[in-house]
């Protein structure tokens, strides 16, 4: 059986729109203007504590209109704030949680009618948060780099992606260990960013390579910028690819 085939067999709503959880328009607004402020705030990391105090069936859909955004900051803080609330969601209505994540691989079916900018992100991050939605989802995630599979076909939508399995990565390596396979054609992508990612995504993995298969990328003294922890991180992909290594070359592979 093809992958597809498995996948719309195990997920057959994923071919269908999840349900909008619907908020009354004068309490969509208030809920909207309170997420804008935290999203925005000096002290977001300090007040993530925040998000747990929504009811997450409420904030989700004004939170999730934040992925759209065209600010890098605001972005990737939204992308935080949906892991926090999904998995809270997902502890205490598992079904609404289910249809959040429906809702984010429906932005990225071509029937949607639209483009799923941060699905793949707010994905990895929910599933870096919760083992029993990563169980259930992180195959779909994968599936969207897989030639064989869903591939979106997307360079945008590829980093998201490849930044969402890094970040499942992080807290869930075992969940991947099948993936490596999927990443390597990546470390020889024409996207620098996409390059990166998959160096940074199979370092978690414990991915080890001798240096003549990193040849390329050990003399790639391209920079990538790279969310993680909060924060922008700036590294060479030389850097990164370093990390990949037999431990026996570590000291002389980028020399």
């Amino acid at each position: 059986m093809s992958c597809r085939m498995y996948l719309l067999g195990r997920f057959p709503l994923a071919r269908q729109r999840g349900g909008v959880l619907k908020v009354p328009a004068r309490q969509f607004g208030a809920l909207r203007n309170r997420v804008t402020e935290l999203l925005r705030a000096d002290d977001f990391a300090a007040q993530l504590a925040e998000w747990t105090r929504f009811s997450p069936r409420q904030v989700i859909s004004p939170l999730l209109s934040f992925l759209f955004s065209t600010d890098a900051t605001v972005k990737w803080r939204t992308v935080t704030a949906v892991g926090i609330v999904v998995a809270e969601m997902a502890d205490q209505e598992p079904e609404t949680a289910r249809t959040v994540m429906r809702r984010l691989m429906w932005s990225l079916n071509d029937e949607s009618g639209g483009i799923g900018w941060g699905a793949p992100e707010a994905m990895g991050e929910i599933m870096a948060r919760h083992q029993q939605l990563a169980e259930e989802y992180h195959l779909i995630l994968l599936s969207y780099i897989r030639d064989d599979c869903n591939r979106l076909d997307h360079e945008l939508l590829e980093c998201g992606v490849l930044w969402g399995l890094g970040r499942l990565a992080q807290e869930r390596p075992q969940l991947l260990e099948g993936s490596i396979s999927h990443l390597i054609p990546y470390l020889h992508s024409p996207n620098s960013t996409q390059r990166g990612l998959a160096a940074w995504t199979l370092g978690f993995l414990d991915a080890i390579f001798p240096s003549e298969a990193l040849a390329h990328l050990l003399n790639d003294q391209t920079e990538t910028v790279i969310h993680e922890q909060g924060a922008q991180h700036r590294y060479r992909i030389s850097e990164l690819a370093a990390k990949l290594l037999q431990p026996s070359e570590r000291d002389t592979g980028t020399e």
